[in-house]
């Protein structure tokens, strides 16, 4: 019989989901209770402009890119219509064939209304598969996307809302029975909800520009490989913070912003060592989608002071040069007992006519991450760049 489960869940849930998500965190320490999800890649970053501002974006000014920080950002987009691709290498120091991409496309309606599509793909490259003993039985390639639409709507000059749409698919066993279960490709239906505030302020003898943003994202069913096993929540998340755009003068500015995220997913609880299946403390965690959000609030084991570690920070900043050339830094923090993803991310961008083009790159402070040494991109397209040639 092949190892499709062994290989898969080795792979996928041991490297991606506590590597990658939750930053390689080695559970050596009683305090750790790190919480995993299904389809842990809608979490990753999909562009080069967050990725270098230590994953900020739910209030930075809107790009083709808001769909994943904030679709709500797509109403005050100065374009017509755009596009934008992009790609991630994941794991690359441990492999060549890992990797997210990501192409958006959105189209003004109207001053007041805008409407955008994404997918994101994410790879795990080859999986060889094998029999007990070893023998090959070729070669499968497990792959995950998100299809997205949403509607973005301008409330006042200075507000807007958008309702996001998602469909999710993750195909990661082929089909194979593992264990005596049939398995098959998970699915799931998810929607966002976001929220966008700007308005100019007067910072003296600065002009500047004050932002708020807020998304839950991820708002669907939970998902399943098997018919006849636990499902695994999707990573549901509340995103939301403030940034400040200052025009030094008629050829530099430069943006702050910050980033708080909370998982609005149940904690795990703690298990009684004496006693099986029963809970020591915390709150059972096979609660409904709707109740696993509201108890994400309040059911960590550890009281009020695990509940502040499960809330993440990202800090960036953005430095433009006549709308040409950009610079941009960033710095994310994780508690070690949730993940422990702590690193220093940086990146550039350059804008001409038709085009720009973003890079970023991240430099570990703790464990490592799966974006070490890794040069990400994005590449925009301004259609309003082409009828004006």
């Amino acid at each position: 019989m092949r190892k499709t489960k062994e290989v898969v869940k080795a792979l996928f849930l041991s490297i991606l989901s506590l590597g990658a998500m939750q930053g390689f965190a080695q559970d050596n320490n009683n305090d750790i209770n790190t919480i995993t999800t299904g389809v842990p890649f809608l979490m990753i970053s999909p562009d080069a402009r967050g990725g270098a501002m230590g994953d900020v974006g739910v209030a930075t000014s809107p790009d083709a890119n808001s769909m994943f920080w904030n679709p709500a950002k797509y109403a005050f987009i100065d374009d017509e219509m755009g596009v934008s691709i992009g790609y991630s290498p994941w794991l690359r120091e441990l492999v060549d064939d890992i990797g997210l991409s990501n192409a958006v496309f959105y189209r003004k309606l109207d001053d007041i209304q805008t409407i955008a599509a994404s997918l994101r793909y994410f790879s795990l490259g080859n999986i060889e598969f094998t029999d007990q003993s070893g023998n090959s039985l070729g070669e499968y390639q497990p792959n995950e996307f998100a299809l997205d639409a949403t509607y973005s709507r301008k409330l006042s000059d200075n507000l807007s809302l958008a309702v996001a749409g998602r469909f999710i698919y993750s195909n990661l066993t082929l089909g194979q029975n593992a264990g005596g279960a049939e398995t098959r490709a998970g699915t799931s239906i998810a929607a966002d909800i976001g929220m966008y505030y700007q308005n100019e302020v007067d910072l003296g003898s600065t002009d500047g520009v004050f932002s708020f943003g807020a998304n839950i994202s991820n708002i669907g069913a939970k998902i399943s490989y098997t018919t006849d096993v636990q499902q695994d929540f999707i990573p549901t998340n509340l995103r939301l913070g403030p940034a400040l755009k200052m025009e030094l003068d008629g050829y530099n500015e430069i943006t702050f912003a910050l980033d708080v995220n909370k998982l609005l997913v149940p904690t795990p609880p703690i298990m009684d060592p004496d006693n099986p299946g029963e809970i020591q403390s915390g709150m059972d965690n096979d609660v409904s989608v709707i109740t696993g959000i509201f108890q994400s609030f309040y059911d960590a084991p550890g009281g009020f002071n695990e509940e502040l570690r499960e809330i993440n920070f990202a800090f960036g900043t953005e430095y433009w040069y006549d709308e040409t050339f950009a610079l941009r830094a960033g710095y994310f923090y994780e508690d070690e007992t949730k993940g422990n993803r702590n690193y220093v991310t940086m990146g550039a961008g350059l804008k001409y006519n038709v085009f720009a083009l973003d890079f970023s790159y991240l430099i570990p402070t703790g464990v490592q991450s799966p974006l070490d040494n890794t040069l990400r991109f994005s590449l925009y397209f301004d259609f309003d760049a082409f009828t004006g040639m």
